[in-house]
């Protein structure tokens, strides 16, 4: 990929800002689309492009990442009468980097290839945290050679992996996504049996990061949590969603995943308490609920 292509970049959300603004600094000419303006004019003050629509980024760009919530965004970002597909030349480079559905992530693959353009579904794990630090793992579904052509992108972004053909990313991403929130669901367990028993939540998590409980999961958030701090590095509601396609991808295949489906439980409490917006580490406050206990440091 030349140093010199123009990405377009729709979707500014959280994860989206932070990895646009990578691919700017690094020399690409970027154009940018969301639905929020505010998001836009943050890329634009640091030398982007505003395109007016999905349509028109396409049109201005050699390669168009996306980066949004869910399979219908996805859909709509590429198939609408003014998305991706209307103004897009034939040989764009396409990747959604959106957490969706792998069957979402084949049909709009094929209508991609339909237009003669290549595509590739790229899911992200890592937060907030990993989109600004550049750390990102990108579980990567299509064509080898496609794989090779965007590599130079990706690498900009994170550490990607040929994961398989189309679609084979978001079910790897869909794995990643049990495993976080069964860690994210033990660490809760863990800090809420502690807190009830009397110990300082901060103590567990300091012992448990040194032994073979210690994760990753529980490196980032585990110190926020006995703090409270519950700020949104991944919204809970976006991991409810994944949830959701997990349960449908595990159908589709005949797969039995029974602590999938409780963390499916777990993170429904959430949204009906109202909690859709903070981090998905706030599932403590489901473990918390049940126990009457909160798993606060002393002192906080």
């Amino acid at each position: 990929m030349s140093d010199k292509s123009t990405v377009g970049f729709i979707g500014l959300g959280i994860m989206g800002s932070p990895m646009a603004g990578h691919l700017l600094h690094a020399g690409h000419e970027v154009v940018v689309y969301d639905l929020g303006p505010a998001a836009v004019q943050r890329l634009v003050s640091q030398g982007a492009r505003a395109g007016a629509s999905c349509s028109d980024v396409a049109e201005q760009s050699d390669v168009v990442i996306s980066m949004v919530p869910d399979s219908p965004d996805v859909e709509a970002v590429y198939l609408n009468e003014d998305g991706v597909l209307a103004g897009v030349r034939g040989g764009t480079l396409l990747i959604d980097m959106s957490t969706i559905s792998p069957v979402t992530a084949v049909k709009v693959a094929k209508a991609a290839r339909e237009k003669g353009c290549e595509m590739l579904d790229a899911p992200v794990s890592g937060g907030d945290v990993g989109a600004k630090n550049a750390t990102l793992s990108i579980m990567v579904g299509g064509e080898r050679e496609v794989f090779e052509k965007a590599r130079p992108i990706f690498e900009l972004l994170g550490t990607p992996t040929l994961c398989g053909p189309s679609g084979a990313g978001q079910t790897v991403k869909a794995c990643n996504q049990i495993q976080v929130a069964l860690n994210f669901i033990g660490m809760a367990e863990a800090l809420v049996l502690g807190a009830k028993a009397g110990v300082d939540p901060a103590i567990v998590v300091k012992v448990l990061s040194g032994g073979y409980a210690q994760s990753r999961v529980m490196d980032v958030r585990g110190p926020r949590i006995v703090k409270g701090d519950f700020e949104p590095g991944f919204r809970s509601r976006f991991h409810y969603k994944d949830l959701n396609i997990i349960r449908e991808t595990a159908r589709a295949y005949g797969c039995s995943l029974p602590a999938s489906a409780l963390a499916h439980e777990l993170f429904s409490a959430m949204q009906a308490n109202g909690w859709g917006d903070l981090d998905h580490s706030a599932v403590i406050k489901v473990i918390e609920q049940l126990s009457q206990v909160e798993a606060r440091t002393k002192g906080e």
